[in-house]
Formats: C-alpha cells, structure tokens, sequence
C-alpha cells in the first residue's frame, strides 16, 4: 500500500485529506492512502520517514513549505527558485521537493484576470506567498508584499495601504491564514472601503468557503474568489508528480 500524506500544524483546516481519499475511491485506486501527519515540530520528520516506511508522496502546507527545504534531497529548479515546497515525491531513497501551488494558482487566477489588474497586493510573506509572487511576474503584473515585519524594498507594512495605493492595487491577494478555520472571524487589516467593482480579491484559503476578507471584498463590489479550485489542481498535480517515473 502506497502511503501518501499532507504535513504541516496544525491541521484542523485541510481539506486535502478528504479529497484524496475520495478519489481513490472514485478511481478505484485501491494500492494508495492519504492521511494527515501534524508535526508540531519539523525536527520529527526524519522520524516520520523512518516510521511510515510505505511513504510515496507528501503535500506541505503551514507553517513548513520554505522550512521543508533544507531536509530534501533535491528540490525541482522552479521550486528551488521560489524558495518553497509544497510536495515531496519519495523516490529511489530520495526526496525530491516541487512546487504545485504555482500551477493551482496560475490556473484558477487566470480566467478571472481583466486588463486593468496590472499591480497587485499580496498579502503575507510565508511560503505561499512565494507561489504567488512566481506567478505574477510570469504574467508581468507589478506588486508589492504586505506585512506586519519583514519591510525591505519590496514589503511593506498595512499601516501603509492609503487610498491611492489601493485605487492601483486591483487586485489582492492574501495568502495569511487571517481568516482560516477554526479562528474565521479574522481579516488582514487593509482599507475595505477603498474596494471598487475594479478589485479583484483572491483568498487562498478554502475553509470557511467565504472568508471576512471575501465578504467584506464582496461588500464593496470586488469579484471574489477562494481558494478551492487552487487546492484541487494542485492537488491532480501533486498526484501526476508521485506517478511519474
């Protein structure tokens, strides 16, 4: 029995679990199992590998997808570029780290794209902002990290989204977990009245479907969207990696 699995702390919020295992069914896939594996500490993963001997394939998430890093054997060109993993592929004792979020994002951003988003805001600086920023500058969209520390010259605070920021910045990502169950009650801390009809806002958490951040977006008119569908392509190209020879 092939072992697949999801890493990260906590895991209350995941979904990925409960998708995969209802695809082995759908698919008669029956040589394969999916399980969460919440490692309050990355320093046990040595261990987990040692004692789930059958592990084929592992999806990352909070808080590990940059930490990961330096416990791989080989990291994918593009993920090493990122600087972020978000699925493990075990193969001949090795392994091998790549980066699916670029691909489910890039995917689902796509078709919701109007030729006024040229600037963006991505809020946060954890590894799936890594994905995202990726993703933007393929597409030639201009943006700017926003977070409560880390400043450089690409970052900066939410103190400092004022109104003309905003009126360019049509289009916004977070990619916090502000918001995320069980805590759904919260919201990065950005000017939602300066929201038109222009913005969109993209939400990369999935659970709840409808965040405060989407709904407080939605009240002032901006097309919305979760991260749902981004978590499902990902996830088919996590499944294409762990069986490809």
């Amino acid at each position: 029995m092939r072992q697949f699995g999801l890493l990260g702390y906590p895991l209350t919020h995941s979904f990925s679990e409960n998708y995969f295992n209802d695809k082995f069914l759908k698919e008669q896939i029956a040589d394969a199992s999916y399980k969460s594996f919440p490692l309050e500490n990355l320093e046990y993963f040595p261990g987990l590998c040692v004692y789930e001997k059958n592990l084929s394939g592992l999806n990352v998430t909070i808080p590990y997808k940059q930490e990961i890093l330096p416990y791989l054997d080989t990291i994918d060109p593009e993920a090493e570029r990122i600087g972020a993993v978000n699925t493990i592929k075990f193969t001949q004792g090795k392994k091998i780290g790549y980066n699916t979020d670029v691909y489910g994002f890039e995917s689902s951003l796509m078709p919701m794209l109007e030729n006024h988003h040229r600037f963006a805001l991505v809020l946060g600086t954890g590894g799936a902002s890594k994905a995202v920023v990726h993703v933007l500058n393929k597409l030639g969209i201009d943006w700017k990290l926003v977070s409560s520390s880390m400043l450089n010259q690409n970052t900066i605070s939410y103190t400092d989204i004022d109104t003309v920021l905003m009126k360019d910045a049509t289009l916004i990502i977070n990619t916090t977990p502000l918001g995320m169950f069980p805590d759904i009650s919260g919201a990065p801390e950005i000017p939602y009245s300066c929201i038109t009809a222009k913005h969109l806002c993209y939400d990369l958490i999935y659970n709840p479907e409808e965040t405060t951040f989407l709904k407080l977006a939605k009240q002032y008119g901006a097309a919305t969207k979760n991260g749902l569908e981004m978590l499902h392509l990902q996830a088919e190209k996590s499944w294409h990696i762990w069986n490809t020879p």
